[in-house]
């Protein structure tokens, strides 16, 4: 039996192709368009720290080969906090979140380093404080969320101290504390 057989089709017979309908997206583009603009007419410095600090939360969410929809709003809500407006917010979410699931690995260390570079001490604080929020965001730090952020907190160069601390304030959501992998 052949494998377009199997499939249903017979030999010489064209495969049916359904069509789909087309969309009107122009509502839509429209609405993209004016938060991108609302997005370039922020300084380039604001700009800038919160494309690495998306990215970064994106890091985060992804280190488990999967972005839950917890994680997602959690992200939305950590953009809202730091100046973007609901749909601005939810733009850059996705958008770091493509960028994270496509380029990951390439450009984590630039990223980070990226970020490092044009941030304060405080400001690297509190991205890492909110990688461990969006790890936690489905009440859950896996061991190897865990891991991606403690890399983060390297690549921004945080003492052992800072990052210790932050980490600790999210203690009761990390895996090990459920005796996950401990012996019975």
């Amino acid at each position: 039996m052949s494998f377009l057989r199997f499939l249903g089709n017979r030999p010489g017979q064209p495969i049916p192709v359904a069509t789909p309908a087309t969309p009107d997206v122009s509502a839509e583009t429209d609405a993209v368009r004016r938060i991108v603009t609302r997005l370039e007419a922020l300084p380039v410095d604001q700009a800038r720290l919160l494309a690495g600090m998306a990215y970064l939360l994106a890091r985060a969410a992804y280190a488990d080969l999967d972005i839950s929809e917890a994680e997602t709003s959690a992200m939305e809500q950590v953009l809202t906090e730091s100046g973007l407006d609901p749909s601005q917010a939810i733009l850059v979410a996705e958008m770091a979140k493509l960028q994270e699931k496509t380029t990951g690995g390439t450009s984590d260390y630039l990223v980070a380093r990226e970020f490092r570079d044009h941030s304060t001490m405080d400001q690297r604080i509190t991205v890492l404080r909110a990688c461990y929020r969006i790890c936690a965001a489905d009440d859950s730090i896996s061991g190897t969320e865990s891991s991606t952020v403690d890399e983060i907190a390297t690549e921004l160069e945080l003492s052992r101290e800072d990052a210790a601390a932050v980490r600790a304030e999210f203690a009761g959501k990390l895996s090990a504390r459920f005796g996950f992998g401990t012996p019975s």
